[in-house]
């Protein structure tokens, strides 16, 4: 006769961590100034910033203050609502999909 084996419940998932404030911050800027076509080196010089920083935000390897994402921001044509609101968005979408991918 044959063994019975019972079936194990599968593993609950569990859901991913929040991306960090500065990681999503970085991939809306980067996105948006991709779409803008602009070259890093042309934001960076409008925002004040050099563009080796610039690089390093948008990689979310730095946490800028509020006067330079600001000043990052406009050089984009957003404000700081437009940068939050689309930070909290992208934030929000990723947690219903079950991932946060970074743009690479």
């Amino acid at each position: 006769m044959a063994e019975i084996i019972p079936l194990r419940p599968a593993p609950k998932r569990r859901p991913r961590p929040e991306p960090l404030w500065r990681e999503a911050v970085g991939d809306v800027l980067r996105r948006t100034r991709h779409e803008r076509g602009e070259r890093l080196a042309d934001t960076a010089q409008r925002s004040g910033v050099s563009p080796q920083y610039l690089s390093e935000i948008e990689r979310g390897l730095k946490d800028p203050s509020s006067e330079m994402l600001a000043a990052v921001a406009g050089a984009l044509d957003l404000t700081l609502i437009d940068l939050a609101s689309a930070v909290a968005g992208d934030v929000q979408r990723q947690q219903r999909r079950g991932a946060y991918l970074l743009a690479a």
